[in-house]
C-alpha cells in the first residue's frame, strides 16, 4: 500500500510541512529519550516514552512526506508504524519490530500487563535508532526541514 493509498481510504491526510514543527517534534523524541535514562524510572515508564519517541519519528517521516494521519480514525498508532517502510524506507524486520511493540503497548494500556526490562531497554534503542534514521533521512531529503528560523 502507498501513502496515496491511505490516504485515499481515509487513515491518512494531506499536510505541508514546516521547520518549525519537524525541530520541536525532533526535540520532543530527543526529550522523551533523555527521560528514559532517569535512574529509578519503572520499565513500563521508559517503555512509555521509548514508545512516544518511535511516535514522533514516524509523525515527522509522514508529515516531511505530506501526509499526517487521521487521529479521528481507529487505528492511528498502527497506520504510523506501518508507513514507516513507505517513507523512511526501513526494513520489515525494523517495522515488525516496532509493530510489536505498538501491540505491547497496546496490551500494557488497556489489561495493566507488566512490561519487563529487556522490552523496555528494547524500545529506548529501537527508538533511538529510529531518531538517528530520521534525522539522516531528513537530511538527505528534506533538508529545509531542520534549518532553523532566522
Amino acid at each position: 500500500m502507498s501513502l496515496d493509498n491511505l490516504a485515499r481510504i481515509g487513515q491518512l491526510k494531506a499536510h505541508t510541512p514546516n521547520a518549525a514543527e519537524t525541530l520541536r517534534l525532533l526535540a520532543s523524541a530527543e526529550r522523551f529519550l533523555k527521560d528514559a535514562h532517569v535512574a529509578g524510572l519503572s520499565d513500563e515508564t521508559r517503555f512509555n516514552v521509548g514508545y512516544n519517541a518511535i511516535m514522533q519519528c514516524a509523525l515527522v517521516a509522514l508529515m516531511a512526506s505530506g501526509y499526517r494521519p487521521a487521529t479521528s480514525v481507529p487505528g492511528h498508532h498502527q497506520t504510523m508504524i506501518q508507513s514507516l517502510p513507505l517513507t523512511l524506507a526501513l526494513s520489515k524486520d525494523d517495522w515488525l519490530v516496532l509493530d510489536a511493540l505498538r501491540r505491547k503497548r497496546n496490551i500494557n494500556d488497556y489489561s495493566g500487563d507488566l512490561i519487563d526490562p529487556e522490552s523496555a531497554s528494547e524500545c529506548v534503542a529501537r527508538a533511538t535508532a529510529l531518531l538517528a534514521t530520521t534525522r539522516r533521512w531528513l537530511k538527505q531529503h528534506h533538508p529545509q526541514l531542520l534549518e532553523q528560523a532566522k
